[in-house]
Formats: C-alpha cells, sequence, structure tokens
C-alpha cells in the first residue's frame, strides 16, 4: 500500500505545512537525501502543543505531541515532494523533549513521532536511526522539537 493510501485509511488530518520563523528552510533536498529541520506540535489551528515533560505534561501527552510533531513534518514533506509516496525511507530521527532534569523518558515520548512513521511507511523503510535527548526548554516553551533525515525517490 503506498504511504498516500496508507495516511487516508489512518484518516489523520494535516496541520499546514510550517513556514520558518526564522533564517532556515523546514526542508533542503540533496541529491536522494532530504533534511527536515526542527519541528514542533503544530496543530491544525496553526498553535503549538506547550509544556515541560515531568512538570505540567504527562508522558502520554508528550507523545501526543510528538505525534503531532510527526503530522506537521508530513505536512512539510507533502509541500515539498508532492507526494508522500517520494519518501523512500527513514534515515535519521533526533528528538528533543522539554522536560525537568529528573525526566528520564525522552525516548517514550519521541515514539509518538516514530511510531507514526512506522505505521505510514512500515517497519522497514519507517523506522530509522534515532536519538531522543532531554532539553531543559525548546523554543516557545513547545513541548517537542523533532528534525529528520529522509532517503528520497528521484523526483
Amino acid at each position: 500500500m503506498s504511504a498516500e493510501a496508507r495516511f487516508k485509511e489512518l484518516g489523520l488530518i494535516l496541520p499546514p505545512a510550517p513556514k520558518p520563523v526564522g533564517v532556515y528552510k523546514p526542508i533542503v533536498i540533496a541529491g536522494n537525501m532530504a533534511y527536515l529541520s526542527g519541528h514542533g506540535p503544530l496543530r491544525e489551528d496553526g498553535t503549538l502543543t506547550l509544556g515541560r515533560l515531568g512538570e505540567t505534561m504527562e508522558i502520554e501527552e508528550g507523545y501526543e505531541a510528538a505525534k503531532q510533531t510527526a503530522l506537521a513534518m508530513i505536512a512539510t514533506i507533502r509541500n515539498a515532494l508532492g507526494s508522500l509516496d517520494q519518501v523512500a525511507r527513514v534515515v535519521k530521527t533526533l528528538g528533543f523533549v522539554n522536560s525537568t532534569g529528573d525526566f528520564v523518558e525522552q525516548p517514550a515520548v519521541i515514539n509518538g513521532c516514530s511510531e507514526l512513521f512506522a505505521e505510514l511507511y512500515g517497519a522497514e523503510a519507517g523506522v530509522g536511526a534515532r536519538s531522543a535527548l532531554p532539553s531543559n526548554t525548546l523554543p516557545g516553551g513547545m513541548a517537542v522539537e523533532i528534525e529528520m533525515i529522509l532517503e528520497v525517490k528521484p523526483l
């Protein structure tokens, strides 16, 4: 099943593709690689999920924020490539979790993003190398920020 068909089957709704809030591009394509800049948990209405794990948010809320971040990334991918089917595989995911010093469940939070990409592209192409790191703060107080490297099919 194609990624576009799978996306439709999952009944997911994308937020608008995020626009840069600084001097950067949301995605850069170099050869057969696509580099996604850090994305946050952008909702359909343009707001972000804010909060700090271990202080104002529970793991489940962080997981949902990471899943919403994945949707923002998917919006960027579709906007840049024209179709989710242009992705050959996820190569690397780097997730930052806005969390207190004693919160140690960053991987469980970033699973919200990783599991969505695995559902969309399958266990082989949708799962790449990954790091999930703590951060004592993130821009605007958002709960998570995630960047990703993808292998893409020739355009």
